[in-house]
């Protein structure tokens, strides 16, 4: 059995827990793996390839990078909360052990998560040459202005229908587990994890109409930037830039080909988040 943990390295609590973590796990004959200081080694990759488990110990931030290396792959993450939300975390610093104990021995609650593979068509900046990447998400697909600051405009379309050509600062295309993040931000509501579709919310639309609406789970979203607006275009999945020194001309975002499969503490984890992350309900 392999476990690989993924540490929070700025916040030293975190990487105090994990040593004392991997002491436990190899006294259990249990391989230990640990993901690179990303800050350090920003060009080296960790595989979660053979992991049993994954454990992420930090914030809703660690918890992302730690579904980023999982993928498509559907190994169990488990997430401990070191950070200032906690939100998709499902124990803290004070149950370190006895939550991937409970995770290793299969009596945590599996909660499903939908992913997202967002295909991005852009052109470099330099040499004006076209670039297709996917890049896998757990929240989101932001497409925003420029550095150069100005309002873009975009045409908005779920499986070849046309919904609407708007302005505005950008658009956000979420998961249900992005739904709390930049997307309720921007306007949109908070969805159960159990809904399968995606959120379209415009960002700062210069107009009063444009809502939030869901997509049906098999949809793929279209966000084509117009061209009767040329402004510099910018794409972040899961809060990290990804078209540095290009410009995005056409996103298309569809469900994952496999879940992010979560461990929590049970059905009942999501609204006890959400009432004590949003609402101020103090813990009891």
């Amino acid at each position: 059995m392999k476990v690989l943990l993924v540490p929070n390295y700025s916040r030293p609590v975190a990487v105090e827990a994990a040593t004392e973590l991997s002491q436990w796990l190899e006294m259990q004959d249990v391989e230990v793996v640990w993901a690179h200081d990303k800050k350090k080694y920003p060009n080296k990759l960790t595989s979660a390839k053979g992991s049993s488990l994954v454990v992420s110990l930090g914030g809703d931030g660690t918890l992302l990078r730690a579904a980023k290396i999982v993928g498509y792959a559907e190994i169990p993450l488990l997430g401990l909360s070191f950070g200032h939300l906690g939100f998709l975390t499902a124990g803290d610093s004070e149950q370190v052990v006895g939550s991937v104990a409970s995770a290793l021995a299969g009596e945590m609650h599996v909660s499903r998560r939908t992913s997202l593979d967002v295909e991005l068509h852009m052109t470099d900046k330099e040499t004006n040459q076209p670039e297709v990447a996917h890049h896998f998400a757990l929240n989101e697909l932001a497409v925003t202005r420029g550095a150069d600051g100005d309002m873009i405009e975009f045409d908005v379309g779920v499986s070849g229908n046309h919904i609407d050509r708007l302005r505005g600062d950008g658009v956000v295309v979420s998961t249900a587990t992005g739904s709390t993040g930049y997307a309720l931000a921007a306007g949109g509501p908070i969805v159960h994890p159990d809904f399968k579709g995606m959120l379209i919310t415009p960002i700062a639309p210069h107009t009063i109409s444009a809502r939030s609406f869901m997509t049906g789970a098999s949809d793929v979203v279209e966000i084509a930037t117009s061209y009767d607006r040329p402004a510099d275009r910018s794409a972040f999945v899961d809060g990290q830039l990804v078209s540095r020194d290009k410009t995005v001309e056409l996103a298309c975002v569809r469900r994952g080909p496999g879940d992010i499969v979560l461990l929590d503490g049970g059905p009942s984890s999501f609204y006890n988040s959400v009432s004590r992350v949003f609402y101020g309900r103090a813990r009891h």
